[in-house]
């Protein structure tokens, strides 16, 4: 726990008094956490280095699943850290996973206005690479440093990118413990997932006519759902799953939410995410 004014612990007690209600005036970092996360322990100190160059524009309330499960519960926590913004009364974005600090940086300035003073290491935007080049570079760089196994994981990434699924899962299975809960190895799996999920679906015309017979056929219109998103509609695909999320929440085990979430993760246009996870919010909570 920081001695930071800025960060405090957050209890189901005391959630609607320092977090809903203070979020009024000041936007509020919400970190579900457990002692024996890994990954939440690398997160935090980036956490909160963060909150505090923001000089009070910015709070962090932290919340031990373990003790707070009912806390938990109601936002539907499923995976840790769990990183969710409440600005003027309500969650409006959030993040899965241990992000580096520039990427925790990039998902604030799309909510709040950059803090006056940015550290003078902030890293550089990636320069854009075709995925052939990225995976021929990175073969290069496994060979001279077999002992690097992010490597691996970002020839997987590159792989998967370049349209070879087989070659990327390949990789995938063979990464380290250590490095399975990583946040760009949960985006491939669940880009992998959503291919695999199409291999005997049938077209989109008969699902289409499948849903037009029987609107409740919620098998069909999640397989819709994938086509669509994979296709490049995006929007039109997370309606699908939404439309589940509405009228059968608890169908095949919470699927449709699982979609989303898994599908927020491999999207790009973070406007769209942002705007479909306030509505996903606003069915659960």
């Amino acid at each position: 726990m920081s001695n930071s004014a800025h960060v405090f612990d957050a209890t189901e007690a005391t959630f609607e008094t320092d977090v809903i209600q203070a979020s009024l005036t000041t936007p509020v970092l919400v970190d579900f956490w457990a002692a024996w996360c890994g990954p939440c322990k690398q997160l935090a100190p980036i956490l909160e280095k963060i909150v505090a160059s923001y000089n009070g524009a910015l709070k962090l309330a932290k919340v031990d699943t373990d003790a707070q499960q009912q806390l938990a519960a109601v936002f539907g926590i499923r995976s840790l850290p769990t990183v969710v913004l409440v600005k003027d009364g309500q969650m409006i974005d959030g993040f899965m996973g241990a992000l580096p600090e520039g990427q925790v940086r990039e998902f604030l300035s799309r909510h709040l206005p950059a803090p006056t003073e940015q550290p003078a290491d902030e890293p550089k935007p990636a320069v854009v690479e075709k995925p052939e080049g990225a995976i021929a570079r990175l073969r290069r760089e496994i060979a001279a440093a077999p002992d690097k196994p992010e490597l691996k994981l970002d020839l997987a990434l590159a792989l998967m990118q370049g349209g070879d699924a087989d070659a990327a899962q390949v990789e995938l299975d063979a990464l380290p413990a250590n490095l399975v809960e990583d946040a760009k190895a949960k985006r491939l799996r669940n880009q992998l997932d959503f291919a695999r999920v199409l291999k005997a679906a049938p077209d989109m015309a008969t699902l289409r006519a499948r849903i037009a017979q029987d609107a409740n056929d919620h098998a069909a219109r999640d397989l819709l759902g994938v086509r669509l998103l994979l296709d490049g509609n995006a929007a039109a695909g997370l309606d699908e799953f939404l439309h589940i999320l509405r009228t059968a929440r608890t169908w095949n085990d919470g699927a449709a939410k699982k979609r989303l979430i898994a599908a927020f993760s491999v999207l790009d246009d973070e406007d769209l995410v942002g705007a479909y996870r306030r509505k996903m919010a606003s069915l659960l909570f």
